[in-house]
C-alpha cells in the first residue's frame, strides 16, 4: 500500500501544499490544480476546515489524490483517515504518531532534518520521509550527504519548505527524491480572490517542470 503511494507521489513530482480556511473553496481549488496537471494534493491540518475539505475533494474531484499534512496528533491522523486522505504527512518524526498511522493503515510520511531522525524513521519502518524545512536544513546538499550514509536503505525523500520554481529542478534531479512539496502553487491572495485561472496556470508551470526531470 505504501509503495503505491510512493509511486503516486513520484508520478506527480510536485505536490501543492495547501492551507484551506473555507471548505467551499476546496473543490474549485482541487479542480484548478488537477486541470493544471497536479493531481496529488496535500491539505494541511493547520485549519479547522482541513478534514471537511479533504472529504469534499474526495467526493467531488475523482481525479484528485488527497493527502493530509501537518498531522501532529493521533486525533488529526484519525480525522484525516476518516475524511478519506490517501496518505499523511507530518513536519517531524513522532514514533507514537507513526505507529498509530500504521495501525489504522494510513501511509505516513514523517518529517526529518537530521541523520538521527532519519535513522529513527527507518527503524519505525517508514520507507519515505519529508525533509523539512528543506532549504533551512541544508537543502539538496544535506540530502545528498544523508544519502551517503543511508542510500543502501532505499529511503526516499519528499523535501518541503523553501522549495520554489528556482530550485525545484535541483531537488528533482536527485533520484531518491520522489517529489517536492510546494506552497507557491497556491498563493494566499489567489485563493482568497478565487483566482482559479492563476492557480491552474501555476500548476501547469509546475507540472511542466516535474515532467521534464
Amino acid at each position: 500500500m505504501f509503495m503505491d503511494v510512493v509511486e503516486t507521489l513520484k508520478s506527480a513530482g510536485i505536490i501543492p501544499v495547501i492551507v484551506i480556511e473555507d471548505e467551499a473553496k476546496a473543490v474549485p481549488l482541487a479542480n484548478a490544480l488537477v486541470n493544471g496537471g497536479l493531481p496529488v494534493l496535500e491539505v494541511t491540518f493547520r485549519t479547522k476546515a482541513a478534514a471537511g475539505a479533504i472529504a469534499k475533494i474526495r467526493a467531488e474531484v475523482p481525479n484528485a489524490v488527497v493527502g493530509a499534512g501537518t498531522l501532529l496528533t493521533k486525533e488529526q491522523v484519525k480525522a484525516a483517515k476518516e475524511a478519506g486522505a490517501v496518505f499523511g504527512v507530518a513536519p517531524g518524526f513522532d514514533p507514537a504518531i507513526v505507529a498509530y498511522a500504521q495501525e489504522i493503515d494510513l501511509p505516513m510520511v514523517p518529517g526529518v532534518a537530521t541523520a538521527s531522525e532519519l535513522s529513527q524513521a527507518l527503524t519505525a519502518g517508514v520507507p519515505m520521509v519529508k525533509f523539512f524545512p528543506a532549504e533551512a536544513a541544508g537543502g539538496v546538499k544535506m540530502i545528498k550527504n544523508l544519502l551517503g550514509a543511508f542510500r543502501f536503505t532505499g529511503v526516499k525523500f519528499m523535501p518541503t519548505g523553501g522549495v520554489n520554481p528556482q530550485n525545484v529542478k535541483e531537488y528533482l534531479a536527485v533520484p531518491e527524491i520522489v517529489a517536492c512539496g510546494g506552497t507557491w502553487i497556491v498563493p494566499k491572495d489567489a485563493l482568497e480572490n478565487n483566482d482559479w485561472a492563476e492557480i491552474e496556470k501555476l500548476a501547469a508551470e509546475a507540472s511542466a517542470i516535474a515532467k521534464a526531470r
